[in-house]
């Protein structure tokens, strides 16, 4: 019982915790944001390449 009573009073590992917590949801942030920029770049070549060749032939 001591030990649980230590264990729930014990904040040595916390600030690791949330540190790992803040670097998760920054890399889920950036995942889909660079998914987002991908397609909106990806549509800008597509209609770039489409306009080109519709005034080369």
């Amino acid at each position: 019982m001591r030990l649980l009573r230590r264990l729930w009073r014990d904040e040595q590992g916390q600030d690791l915790v949330e540190y790992a917590l803040l670097m998760v949801l920054i890399a889920l942030a950036l995942t889909v944001g660079m998914r987002t920029l991908g397609c909106a770049i990806s549509n800008v070549f597509s209609n770039a390449g489409a306009n080109m060749t519709v005034v080369t032939t």
